[in-house]
């Protein structure tokens, strides 16, 4: 069955490039195309396609606009083509957290350069339009603002995340559950482009009362606090010369070649914490993590899986859950508050 396909972007050559590309697929249809976020919504209700590829800066009726409408009166896949640069990422960052299903780096010099990433963005659309659109809507978090009382011998010293599509929503489920004093620090690995990771810690920041940053060499790793990894490299963590758990990155590829990679924050974890470590896979295309889960289980720690009724993609929790190392398969809205249960 063929894929239908609306276009949105100001630019008529853009619009025509992207659709050429789109339709290399014989399992893809343009169906329409539009020039902002008011046409793209109007389009979306006569036309009804089965993934919305949009733009972000188009004048008055923008991307986040046409997002937040679409999401509200036609729910449908959207997926975000964009070049924003260094720009504000600010709204890419709540597109995502209204429901728009994942994002793709337009090349912003050359408008020819938009078929350096034909590849990819045919693979998110197909996948896209296997969505399960239920799982993109807006997520209402509610940060909990009571503390909790853990345990004194706590069983876990840390918690490692990993995520990639769908991530940003299901990272904010989570992180809102944990209380302003938990007692162990959480180490995130969120597949993202590099200039995207400080407006997404900043948004982060502003959910929880805990401490969260972007990691940074030699920044010692401290309960209470939330590590993202930057999108270009690959974190993980080490022991310094007076036993300190701190932060590092490494140049050594992984069997999942993604930035960054969960796989190598995760092994790096258990390397350090072994039996202490809580490891989680959240939604997510391919199955980086599930190595890092593997040597998580190798070194007696616990081990968690998104489940696939509330994953956005079904593909990383798949793989890790196949391997026969996770210990419990969980809904997102629950992983916070599992969490909690695990360390009291």
């Amino acid at each position: 069955m063929a894929i239908n396909v609306l276009v949105v972007d100001d630019s008529s050559v853009m619009r025509l490039l992207v659709s050429d590309i789109l339709q290399q697929n014989s399992n893809i249809n343009v169906v329409g195309t539009a020039a902002n976020g008011k046409e793209a919504l109007d389009k979306t209700l006569e036309l009804n396609p089965d993934v919305v590829v949009m733009d972000m800066i188009m004048g008055q009726y923008d991307g986040l606009y046409g997002v937040k409408q679409i999401m509200r009166k036609k729910p449908t896949p959207i997926l975000l083509l964009s070049s924003l640069g260094n720009t504000d990422l600010n709204p890419i960052i709540q597109a995502l957290q209204e429901g728009a299903f994942d994002y793709v780096n337009k090349p912003s010099k050359n408008n020819t350069r938009i078929r350096d990433i034909e590849q990819k963005l045919i693979r998110k659309v197909v996948i896209a339009s296997r969505t399960d659109i239920s799982k993109l809507g807006k997520s209402e978090v509610k940060p909990i603002t009571h503390d909790h009382t853990f345990s004194d011998n706590l069983p876990y010293e840390v918690v490692v995340i990993g995520s990639s599509t769908g991530g940003p929503s299901a990272l904010e489920a989570v992180i809102t559950k944990l209380p302003g004093n938990l007692v162990t620090p959480v180490l995130i690995a969120q597949h993202m482009p590099e200039n995207f990771v400080p407006s997404f810690v900043k948004r982060l920041d502003k959910m929880t009362p805990l401490n969260v940053v972007m990691g940074k060499k030699d920044m010692v790793v401290e309960k209470g606090s939330i590590y993202i990894s930057p999108g270009s490299r690959n974190m993980i963590v080490r022991k310094n010369e007076v036993n300190e758990v701190v932060i590092d990155f490494t140049t050594k590829r992984f069997k999942e070649f993604n930035f960054p990679s969960i796989d190598g924050l995760m092994e790096s974890v258990a390397s350090t914490y072994g039996r202490k470590t809580i490891g989680i896979v959240l939604t997510g295309m391919g199955r980086d993590g599930t190595e890092g889960i593997k040597r998580i289980k190798e070194m007696g720690g616990f081990t968690v899986a998104q489940d696939e009724a509330t994953s956005v993609v079904f593909g990383m929790p798949k793989e890790a859950i196949k391997s026969g190392k996770v210990d419990r398969v969980v809904p997102i809205h629950e992983v916070g508050n599992f969490v909690v249960s695990c360390l009291s």
